[in-house]
């Protein structure tokens, strides 16, 4: 999907920017809008792949992107790697 497409299909379209980009009590509101987004790959995918440092993106807070970014630091693309099927019990 298209950057400037998925984003009018997010979940948190109507969402204030401020919901999104908060303390730890609101990210966790925030993440529970990710859940069951049609897109939440689309929009982890770019945060994965752009480096973005703030906010909640595709179900993932800075600070659980930068600790998935440390343990995989030659990864380019992450699309590829969150779209494989993980063996039962395995998280990535």
């Amino acid at each position: 999907m298209e950057q400037a497409y998925w984003s009018e299909q997010a979940a948190c379209r109507d969402t204030h920017a401020e919901d999104l980009f908060a303390n730890s009590a609101t990210q966790r509101r925030a993440k529970a809008v990710c859940t069951g987004c049609p897109v939440r790959i689309d929009c982890l995918t770019e945060a994965l792949d752009s480096r973005v440092e703030f906010g909640v993106w595709g179900g993932m807070t800075e600070r659980e992107r930068r600790a998935l970014l440390r343990r995989r630091p030659l990864v380019t693309s992450w699309r590829p790697i969150i779209e494989r099927p993980q063996p039962t019990g395995q998280a990535s």
